[in-house]
């Protein structure tokens, strides 16, 4: 059976349920598998999606939920998918497709693993008896998917920090108008940097975190990352692999799935990391120096990120699995704001991963070319994604984009880039009807965990 350590080297080995329930470490390190579980690529041939789930979960979460139990629950997360195959292959160019991950409730690829993390909440919840209070930060999607997984779902509550006035309307109104009791949207005056420290610094907080059972839905929670590889393996088998994916990312939790994939075996040759103007992670995979800089506003909102917390685990690898390593590392970095790596094993790294900033104009150009000459409208997110995949995959090899939102929520950005509106499906036609419920908050810690401690259970 699988043990989890922290990527900081302390508090010792964890069970599959202690990861799925704490998300971060009590040390402040993320959690991964002690050792990576190898699967045969034949063993996913002629699997739907939920099986397909199911496969890659059952090595990671022996010990509480066995493969039937899982595909149980994949076969409800998935059941209300628009698409019969839950994540469709569309081919856009020769070695070219797009992989279409917006076709859930909330028209993002975060409800892939969060439609199924709620679920396995709910079923250790109601084992246990015990209850927690789930606190995540958005830059857009995740905060809309979680609350979707989570609402009006027993034993939990759940609180989403979003950056005030930088999400797009459609983000905003599809979690502050969830009207559920269990539900709370805190609307911060600073970034997505800013609400993601919050949520760490409130999981540092060991008498805060106790008092109301802190868990996570973030990326940092290991189960999500674990169930977004799902997808990695679906087209890889569909596609006869080794081939290549690129990956529109701002807190590198989309792509380190792709990671666990081709760890765990499947046929993986490139993945691409796509970013727009907050190109820390591009800047990285250039000349081995992670720096922050100051978060700029785009229209990929989703991915305007600085900091990117799952790039941890990578450097955890990196550094031969040293926590005392990576900790110093990581606080060297919160000093700093900066860290580098060794040359060496910068080029091991770029055996796998490549990366491209693409900035406005090519964004809207990107979506512009596809809607005029394909007749194919995307988000400017994965037009990001496809701009990044044309420039950097490799020759004669099929490249997966993912295309991470659906064009409807990003309308405007949509409509100046090639002057079509893209229209919400009919399930959410009135969405920008409806009431909104959230709470409005300065980016300090105390006035968040007052919020939270005033919140009627």
């Amino acid at each position: 059976m699988i043990s989890y350590v922290s990527t900081r080297g302390e508090g010792g080995r964890r069970s599959f349920e202690e990861v799925l329930l704490a998300g971060l470490a009590e040390d402040g390190g993320l959690f991964v598998p002690e050792s990576w579980p190898s699967l045969d690529p034949a063993a996913f041939d002629g699997l739907d999606y939920a099986q397909t789930t199911a496969r890659i979960l059952a090595p990671f979460t022996e010990g509480c939920f066995d493969e039937a139990t899982l595909l149980e629950m994949a076969r409800a997360a998935y059941a209300g998918f628009a698409d019969p195959a839950v994540a469709p292959l569309r081919q856009i160019d020769h070695d070219a497709w797009v992989m279409e991950l917006f076709h859930g409730p909330t028209l993002a690829f975060k409800d892939f693993a969060l439609q199924l993390l709620g679920r396995m909440f709910e079923r250790v919840l109601a084992c246990s008896g015990r209850t927690i209070t789930i606190v995540g930060a958005t830059s857009g999607d995740t905060g809309s998917a979680a609350i979707h997984a989570t609402a009006g779902r027993a034993g939990m509550r759940i609180c989403i920090l979003h950056p005030q006035g930088r999400v797009s309307e459609v983000q905003r109104r599809q979690m502050t108008t969830v009207d559920d009791a269990n539900v709370l949207n805190i609307a911060v005056a600073g970034t997505f940097d800013d609400c993601q420290d919050l949520v760490k610094a409130m999981f540092a907080d060991t008498a805060f975190r106790r008092t109301h059972r802190l868990a996570a839905v973030n990326s940092i929670n290991w189960a999500r990352l674990a169930a977004q590889a799902a997808y990695y393996a679906f087209a890889a088998v569909r596609l006869k692999g080794p081939l290549a994916f690129a990956v529109p990312t701002g807190n590198f939790g989309d792509v380190y799935a792709g990671y666990i994939a081709q760890r765990m075996g499947l046929p993986i040759e490139k993945l691409i990391v796509a970013t727009n103007r907050n190109d820390i992670l591009a800047r990285f995979f250039a000349d081995g120096r992670y720096a922050a800089g100051t978060v700029h506003p785009t229209i990929s909102p989703s991915m305007d990120i600085q900091v990117a917390s799952n790039f941890e685990r990578l450097l955890f690898d990196v550094h031969d699995r040293d926590g005392a390593a990576t900790a110093a590392i990581m606080r060297a970095f919160a000093r700093d704001r900066q860290l580098s790596v060794p040359s060496a094993r910068l080029d091991e790294l770029r055996d796998l991963f490549a990366a491209r900033r693409v900035d406005e104009q090519e964004t809207a150009h990107t979506i512009a070319g596809l809607a005029h000459e394909a007749g194919y409208v995307v988000d400017p997110h994965t037009a990001v994604g496809i701009a990044a995949a044309r420039a950097a995959a490799p020759r004669d090899r099929p490249v997966v984009t993912l295309s991470t939102a659906h064009s409807a929520k990003f309308p405007d950005a949509v409509e100046a880039a090639c002057g079509i509106r893209p229209e919400l499906p009919a399930r959410m036609s009135d969405l920008l009807q409806r009431p909104e419920r959230s709470t409005a908050c300065a980016a300090e810690l105390s006035a968040i965990q007052r919020t939270i401690e005033n919140w009627p259970v």
